[in-house]
């Protein structure tokens, strides 16, 4: 691929935006500076710098963050800033798109990408992909409120029952909550259910896929092909 089509298709802006970035030597390859917008790289495993800045090629992004609270997952945000705020512009640019939504004031693991079938497997209730949170409760919980999130609460304005998976208290107020769906604050919306209230919710796990331990709140990172295998497993 040469190399205007390369930074183009990794959203360094239009066509001609990409040629200038060229022309002007602000990209290199191999730190060797390429004034050639048509000199060809085989895109496997190749990383090229803009400014100085390294950039993996990826066909596809795949991508991690550490959603911090304070944050919407809109281009379009009403209330706060978007969580494209915390990524490079060129995300924006190549219309990756979050894989589902997480409120404002939930934290953790969102995925993000550019792979339409990507976002529908995660999002689909029809796929059951699990999906593990942690919320810190106002009250005590207490195996009767364990016991109907397993068995199924019924939401306001809902005809069936929502289940979790499992629901299980790792403390006094600290709940484990599996589900398969993603209505809308579907988990806060079950704990009231239960007779209980989140008072803070994180999301630790899609499918098999934990969010790891040292991605700091606001950092991000591609997902490699062991992550994305992990996403697939689910459990």
């Amino acid at each position: 691929m040469n190399l205007e089509s390369i930074l183009f298709s990794q959203g360094f802006g239009s066509r001609r935006q990409c040629r200038a970035l060229i022309a002007d030597a602000r990209v290199a390859v191999a730190d060797e500076p390429c004034t050639d917008p048509l000199a060809t790289f085989d895109t496997a495993g190749l990383v090229f710098s803009v400014d100085g800045t390294p950039w993996p090629f990826h066909e596809r992004a795949y991508v991690a963050l550490n959603k911090p609270a304070g944050y919407e997952c809109s281009r379009d945000p009403q209330h706060h800033l978007s969580v494209f705020h915390l990524l490079p512009p060129q995300f924006a640019a190549r219309n990756v798109q979050c894989v589902g939504r997480l409120d404002q004031d939930t934290t953790g693991l969102l995925l993000l990408s550019d792979d339409g079938q990507f976002v529908h497997a995660f999002t689909s209730p029809k796929r059951k992909v699990p999906k593990v949170y942690v919320a810190t409760t106002r009250h005590p919980l207490d195996d009767a409120q364990l016991k109907a999130l397993r068995e199924g609460v019924l939401l306001h304005g809902e005809r069936e029952p929502s289940t979790a998976v499992s629901a299980n208290a790792r403390g006094e107020r600290e709940l484990e909550l599996s589900v398969l769906e993603g209505k809308y604050h579907q988990v806060k919306r079950m704990v009231a259910a239960a007779g209980n209230r989140v008072e803070a919710l994180h999301r630790e796990r899609i499918g098999g896929f934990a969010l790891p331990a040292g991605l700091a709140p606001g950092a991000w990172l591609w997902l490699d092909d062991a992550a994305l295998d992990a996403l697939r497993n689910k459990g």
